[in-house]
């Protein structure tokens, strides 16, 4: 049984994270089939993704898989951390979903790049006014 995972999707922005936490791990993360600490630069960024696990009293209770794409930096760590929080809802959903939710671990955020207009630089920088 020691193979058996639980599996959630995040996503955030551009970026879509899998993750798959496994029974009987030491808390161990890989991203990518890199370790945690050679695909993310920012050691704030491992603390965030590990989050969700850390509220609910599991920190070291499950071994981390991370598949991710797409997007920038921020964008995948969040996506990291929604995938955990709902994979954590597989194992056991009506004792962590109140934990999760009420530190607000279980939305998404539905901000995304909003579209570049016509006759505009970006979204809403407009050329520069000139009077002659």
């Amino acid at each position: 049984m020691a193979n058996r995972y639980f599996e959630g999707v995040g996503r955030r922005k551009e970026a879509s994270a899998r993750v798959r936490l496994h029974t009987g791990g030491t808390g161990n993360m890989t991203i990518n089939d890199k370790p945690a600490e050679e695909y993310l630069s920012q050691f704030r960024a491992q603390d965030e993704i590990m989050r969700p696990l850390e509220l609910v009293g599991q920190p070291r209770a499950y071994d981390v898989t991370i598949k991710v794409q797409g997007g920038g930096v921020n964008g995948q760590i969040e996506a990291m951390r929604l995938g955990v929080a709902r994979a954590l809802l597989e194992i056991d959903e009506e004792q962590f979903r109140p934990m999760l939710r009420q530190a607000g671990l279980l939305t998404r955020d539905p901000r995304t790049k909003e579209r570049k207009k016509p006759g505009l630089k970006r979204a809403r920088k407009a050329p520069t006014y000139t009077k002659r």
